[in-house]
């Protein structure tokens, strides 16, 4: 399956050659909070979500960032930065929507990496990442059967990931479970990323369910819950 979005190389030294600070983007909301999920679980984080999405997932808990008819504030890399740098903090993140759609956001995270910043960002599995900086902590969700987005997957994103990266699959039944696991085994990616999560889809399944396939099988991946649904509420925006 292509991707929905393919940069061509050419397009990538364009962006990298332009002032990412004079580059436009299509925002939808720009946050300080603590990141609720992965390895960083708990750290301080700058949430830089970008606007729109193509895909559709059943699950998907960010709708009012998706819909490129609506909802977007186009702004500047320089507007960007001064409301990412006015809360103090080294770590950002880029998420979405999807962030990646946004060809101007791989020199945006360039520059943050330059300048000394610790950069993640959350992607879909259906945009080529291979592109993004090599500094950049790729946080790689794989869209599973109950997503309805499945067809959509580049697996290519799979084969050149780094020790840093981290791989994530949303639960939300017995099937997703076992279409993750397979593919975490396929492509070994307990062993060629930093981390392969395993989230249940809010409140549909028992945590203690997904917890108890994962010992019966021996498998090396973390079980993770999203910490900020837990400290706030979990329809709060801006967290």
């Amino acid at each position: 399956m292509q991707p929905v979005l393919t940069l061509t190389s050419e397009d990538h030294r364009t962006i990298l050659a332009s002032d990412p600070l004079a580059l436009p983007f299509e925002i939808n909301e720009i946050f300080f909070s603590v990141q609720g999920e992965g390895t960083r679980a708990g750290l301080p984080c700058v949430f830089v979500r970008l606007h729109g999405c193509k895909l559709r997932c059943s699950y998907c808990d960010t709708k009012y960032a998706i819909d490129r008819r609506s909802g977007g504030i186009s702004v500047t890399g320089a507007e960007i930065d001064k409301r990412v740098r006015g809360f103090g903090c080294s770590f950002v993140e880029f998420t979405g929507g999807e962030p990646l759609e946004q060809p101007n956001v791989f020199g945006l995270m360039k520059y943050y990496c330059d300048e000394g910043f610790t950069v993640a960002v959350e992607t879909g599995g259906h945009v080529d990442t291979s592109l993004v900086d090599e500094r950049v902590i790729r946080i790689i969700d794989m869209k599973t059967p109950s997503s309805k987005m499945m067809p959509k997957n580049n697996y290519h994103n799979l084969h050149v990931l780094r020790p840093h990266d981290e791989v994530k699959f949303v639960i939300g039944s017995r099937e997703d479970y076992e279409w993750s696991r397979e593919l975490t085994r396929q492509y070994d990616l307990s062993r060629k990323a930093a981390a392969v999560l395993f989230s249940p889809v809010f409140g549909t399944l028992e945590y203690k369910q997904i917890v108890e396939w994962i010992l019966e099988d021996h498998l090396d991946v973390r079980f993770q819950l999203q910490m900020h649904k837990f400290i706030w509420h979990p329809d709060t925006r801006g967290v």
